[in-house]
């Protein structure tokens, strides 16, 4: 034991990983541990009768639908097109690329309010985009999602750009060699080593909409029971001074979106591992 502790320090980047160990745990506490306590101490100033009639109304119920639906179904279509995405700035060189490149980080830099103004003018009925469309997008559940999308784009792209470009091009060539076709090798050389990141951009993707608030408010139209969305029902209740029910909404959406990101992490875990035995 002591053998290996000093092997742990004398081999750290960091001077003295007692103190840098105390460090992160005491930034960790500040910035995450300690806000998410506050939730769950004034949530449990509530009794139990009054958490289930503040986190369970049918108003409550339709917003947990919509948040949850429309971040799983944004993240989804994300994974899909974020893998086509960074494959291409990987793997090809094209005219432009470097502005290609630059514009998957634009719902990064651009202020989420701006993104949501944007997005409701061109799918306005009467917008650039929205007047060619046989169905209403502003104002509406698919609006909602439209916006998701928008944000959580980068989040899969640049998990799955650094993993794709470390990808060892000679096992394709190997299975090219053995007479696989180009989507063989894809699906059964090229698909397993980046599923692990895949599913972590998914992760991120999916966790970075579901606290969305500034692109989706103006595109969605907040009618309750139809494009309310639960961050808004929160900050509709903080501004009512229902602090306890508004806390009892977001701890419910802090546990479920924590349960799901644990079940995402697990199926990494088990994917990696079947990678590795393979």
């Amino acid at each position: 034991m002591l053998l290996s502790r000093t092997l742990l320090k004398r081999h750290s980047v960091l001077p003295g990983f007692d103190l840098a160990l105390g460090f992160a745990l005491l930034y960790i506490s500040l910035i995450v541990l300690i806000p998410l306590s506050a939730a769950f101490l004034k949530t449990f100033t509530l009794s139990w009768a009054q958490f289930v009639d503040a986190v369970a109304t049918p108003r409550v119920l339709a917003s947990y639908r919509l948040t949850f639906g429309a971040s799983f179904a944004a993240a989804l279509l994300n994974a899909v097109f974020g893998l086509i995405v960074a494959w291409v700035l990987v793997r090809y060189t094209f005219p432009a690329k470097r502005l290609v490149d630059a514009l998957v980080d634009l719902p990064f830099a651009l202020p989420t309010a701006v993104a949501g103004i944007a997005l409701t003018a061109i799918y306005a009925q009467n917008g650039w985009i929205g007047q060619w469309l046989p169905f209403k997008v502003s104002f509406t559940p698919i609006g909602v999602w439209v916006a998701l999308v928008f944000i959580g784009l980068p989040f899969v792209v640049r998990t799955l750009q650094p993993v794709l470009e470390d990808v060892n091009r000679e096992l394709e060539e190997a299975a090219a060699t053995l007479g696989a076709s180009r989507w063989q090798t894809f699906t059964k050389v090229v698909f397993p080593i980046v599923t692990p990141a895949l599913l972590t951009g998914f992760a991120l993707a999916f966790a970075r909409a579901l606290g969305e608030y500034g692109s989706v408010i103006f595109i969605a139209g907040n009618m309750p029971m139809i494009s309310e969305i639960t961050p808004l029902l929160i900050i509709t209740k903080l501004e009512q001074y229902d602090y306890a029910g508004a806390t009892a909404i977001a701890v419910v959406m802090l546990v479920a979106a924590f349960v799901l990101l644990l079940l995402i992490n697990l199926l990494q875990a088990w994917s990696r591992k079947r990678q590795g035995s393979l």
